[in-house]
């Protein structure tokens, strides 16, 4: 959906449809966050509270994932000696 962001003072804005707002948990007045995704070149709008995932790339997931192939069983290790 194409919206043009609009002048509102010495700040900008966009208009979301109150449709779209319904469809994601959102009402008018409701805090939000609003958080930028350099990576993606985006903003993400969330509610306040509400977990962000915006900062999960799949570089990082593939960082993790050989992170744990390659530590996993040293880091169990460690976990079970500490409880």
């Amino acid at each position: 959906m194409a919206q043009k962001i609009i002048k509102v003072g010495n700040s900008a804005a966009i208009i979301i449809p109150k449709t779209l707002l319904q469809e994601v948990g959102l009402n008018i007045g409701n805090s939000v966050v609003v958080e930028k995704d350099i990576t993606n070149q985006a903003f993400t709008i969330s509610k306040k509270g509400s977990i962000s995932t915006s900062s999960i790339t799949p570089r990082f997931l593939a960082i993790v994932d050989r992170v744990n192939k390659r530590y996993g069983p040293a880091l169990k290790e460690l976990a079970q000696k500490h409880l």
